[in-house]
């Protein structure tokens, strides 16, 4: 009467005092027999022990044996409060009795162990957690019986698990484990998260859990996807059912809850079975055979019908003629699975081993009021087919008959049990198809090279065609006889608010004429010349020899304007002093007109001495000519064979020697070489 939890598998198990983890009771006795395979041995780890040693171990103790029976021997006897063992117990045989003895006492919770073979050297038992552990991810076995009341989880795959979580028992419930074969886990650990939900399936419910620093999740082998009744891949032919329900409402609609019904999260009411008793069934044709490794199911999820099914078995078939009930290895009963406890919550529930399978059969055993149900399969594609048939050829006639026919049978049962191994023995008619590692990394080192040159050339295409796109955009803003961008006086005005102010007097660099380049041209060339060969400031046109200028030139043009016959009179305004077009302001310490251009007249063939030359300009003290009219007009010179004379201009307003049309330009005279200025 002193046993407690106690789960015995073929290679592990699980097994605790009574009452554990609270006081056992006084006076009561358990004994455990302990049996794994033939060449086996046993070895047995405590995950805690606390019993009462006030009597040195006379009353209450633990004894381990060797053997069972009579003729077993003595191991160890232990007792103690939190005593500690560090190692393993280790039996020299494959049978082991474990003895609990509970005399009188006032304290002690007893003891829980756990046991394997030996060849499980990372044997935990169901009490450990993560933080017991300080790698980032490590490999442990869990033994079977894992699933106690007094063990609590927190969270959820694929979210994880809280890291005070038992590492057993959650492994159960993510379905890596079987609770009654116990298996290895691979666990890895990462940050924590907020807020750990709760849910139930195979058979351990999960609790909502709170902050934590650090969480679990488990690496598995990843076929664990849906298989179609959500998505709508499974077609509603493939669903059928041994009866649907229908009936008519108060209003007279009638209703059918037919079973495409029965599919998981889909709006509405479920598959319901039109009587309610354990020889009704749903089946899902998968159309070929697939890899099914769990199952999901909810209830009606219809507030006013409280239906759902609490368990159910699994059957499975190849031909939907003859059905097979899945059971756990080793077991020679039906596994019978947990249902819902509620129509709405989603119980999850695995199978280990998965099953492998084509039809697929629910049979409930368990309801409340009616069976309602929507499932979902939980697996991935059965990528290998059954084994083939082996036509064996003729066996040769020799001595060695015996050794042949030895030889054929081991190739038949490794074809049957070992499709998945990299090496098989073959006869002559199979052909070896296992590529070479040779052919493996050039077909890798090509996957890889390929685009990567595709890649490259492409972007020496797109910076060609860019670069050509830019010259010829370049060359069309610029025009055949453009000046460069950076040359224009728009750019120069633009960068020249940037830089500091200079004084007027060395803004600009001054303007100089050749007489060199220009005495051999004929009068009426040099103007065309001086258009056509644009400077940065405009220059004057003289229709005479013009020298050297010794001053900078006020005459500078606007972006995109050229000089012209009809620009502003810059000196005969009325209303407000307008600056010419192509002229800047001058300095306040400057004189108020331009400075005279300085001409060397020695040079000039023909110009009569007896004719004084007149200076455009106005002396010191006279007034302005009166304005005549809103523009004065350049008038071009004439080459008139009649005249003999090279007549300059007269003043503005005033009357000349010559006729108008002999008026050339209006070229001022330096006061060192003009005796008409004297006389004005």
């Amino acid at each position: 009467d002193g046993c407690g939890h106690t789960v015995l598998g073929p290679e592990s198990g699980t097994l605790a005092s009574i009452n554990y983890p609270q006081t056992s009771p006084n006076s009561t006795v358990c004994e455990w027999e302990i049996r794994v395979k033939p060449g086996q041995r046993v070895q047995l780890k405590f995950g805690d022990f606390d019993i009462d040693d006030s009597d040195s171990c006379h009353s209450s103790y633990l004894r381990v044996h060797n053997g069972i029976g009579p003729t077993r021997t003595e191991i160890g006897k232990y007792c103690g409060f939190g005593f500690q063992m560090d190692g393993l117990i280790t039996s020299k045989s494959n049978e082991v009795t474990v003895q609990f003895m509970s005399g009188t006492h006032t304290s002690g919770r007893g003891f829980l162990a756990a046991y394997s073979t030996t060849d499980k050297s990372d044997l935990i038992t169901c009490l450990d957690n993560a933080s017991h552990f300080s790698e980032p991810e490590f490999n442990k076995y869990c033994p079977a019986g894992c699933v106690i009341p007094f063990a609590d989880i927190s969270g959820t795959i694929p979210h994880g698990y809280r890291d005070s979580s038992s590492l057993c028992m959650a492994g159960v419930h993510a379905g890596v484990v079987s609770n009654t074969l116990g298996g290895q886990i691979n666990v890895v650990i990462s940050k924590g998260i907020p807020y750990y939900e709760g849910s139930l399936a195979n058979n351990v419910t999960s609790k909502v859990g709170p902050l934590s620093t650090s969480l679990f999740t488990f690496k598995t082998s990843g076929c664990y996807g849906t298989l179609g009744m959500e998505s709508g891949v499974i077609p509603d032919s493939q669903i059928t059912a041994s009866s649907i329900l229908e009936w008519s409402d108060q209003t007279g609609q009638v209703n059918i809850w037919k079973p495409e019904y029965a599919r998981l999260k889909r709006v509405g009411p479920p598959w319901a079975a039109f009587i309610s008793d354990e020889h009704q069934w749903l089946q899902i044709d998968l159309n070929k055979e697939k890899r099914i490794t769990g199952i999901i199911t909810t209830g009606s999820t219809l507030a006013e019908y409280y239906y759902y099914v609490s368990a159910y078995r699994i059957l499975y078939s190849d031909d939907a003629q003859k059905w097979t009930v899945y059971r756990e290895p080793g077991m020679d009963k039906d596994k019978i699975f947990q249902g819902n406890t509620e129509l709405y919550q989603e119980v999850r529930n695995n199978f280990i081993p998965p099953i492998i399978a084509r039809f697929f059969r629910i049979n409930p055993l368990k309801w409340h009021q009616k069976i309602a149900m929507k499932v979902e399969l939980l697996g991935c594609q059965f990528s290998i087919g059954r084994a083939p048939k082996i036509t064996m050829p003729p066996p040769p006639q020799n001595k060695n008959n015996d050794k042949n026919d030895d030889l054929s049978d081991d190739f038949i049962h490794s074809v049957k049990t070992s499709l998945q191994t990299d090496k098989t023995t073959f006869t002559p008619e199979i052909k070896n198809t296992t590529v070479t590692p040779s052919v493996t990394k050039d077909v890798a080192l090509a996957a890889v090279l390929v685009p990567v040159l595709v890649m490259v050339f492409t972007t020496l295409i797109l910076i060609l065609v860019c670069a050509w796109h830019w010259r010829n955009r370049k060359k069309k803003s610029e025009g055949t006889y453009d000046l460069p961008y950076w040359d224009r006086a728009g750019w120069w005005k633009g960068m020249k608010q940037f830089l500091p102010t200079k004084s007027a007097e060395h803004e600009e660099t001054p303007v100089r004429y050749s007489s060199s380049e220009i005495s051999h041209l004929r009068p009426r060339e040099v103007p065309t010349m001086l258009q056509t060969e644009s400077a940065e400031y405009a220059q004057p046109l003289v229709g005479g020899i013009v020298g050297t200028l010794h001053q900078r030139s006020t005459f500078k043009p606007e972006e995109g304007k050229e000089a012209s016959y009809a620009d502003l009179d810059p000196y005969n305004s009325p209303i407000q002093e307008v600056y010419h077009a192509y002229a800047e302001p001058l300095p306040i310490t400057g004189p108020e007109y331009a400075t005279p251009i300085i001409m060397d007249m020695s040079s000039h063939p023909s110009t009569p001495l007896g004719i004084p030359s007149i200076s455009t300009f106005k002396a010191a003290g006279n007034p302005a000519p009166p304005l005549v009219g809103t523009y004065n007009k350049l008038l071009s010179r004439t080459d008139s064979a009649s005249s003999a004379q090279a007549l300059y201009d007269t003043p503005k307003g005033q009357p000349g020697p010559g006729a108008a049309d002999e008026l050339v330009y209006q070229v001022p005279q330096s006061v060192a070489h003009s005796t008409g200025s004297k006389d004005e």
